[in-house]
């Protein structure tokens, strides 16, 4: 079972309302919106794909990891370093 398996609609509600965002942020493009405000729209984007993202990384925490870690061992270890290695990724983007 994945971490997200009981919030998977609400998820996929978000990715899709970003989803317009990005072909909204397309439409900006080809109509020669001001920069500006073509910046502000990618800047709610991102914003929100971080929030998907962040909601993804608690599931896996909660579930997953915390499942791992009742196994202790070699498998404990993995998911802790795999969940490390998650956080990493989203502070450098």
């Amino acid at each position: 079972m994945v971490g997200y398996e009981a919030d998977k609609d609400a998820l996929l509600r978000r990715l899709r309302r970003v989803e317009g965002q990005v072909r909204g942020l397309q439409q900006m493009v080809t109509d020669e919106r001001y920069c500006i405000d073509v910046l502000t729209q990618i800047s709610a984007a991102t914003k929100a794909l971080q929030s998907v993202a962040v909601g993804l990384l608690d599931g896996h925490l909660r579930h997953c990891v915390t499942d791992a870690i009742g196994e202790g061992g070699p498998v404990a270890e993995a998911k802790i370093t795999e969940a490390t290695a998650a956080v990493e990724r989203l502070i450098k983007s």
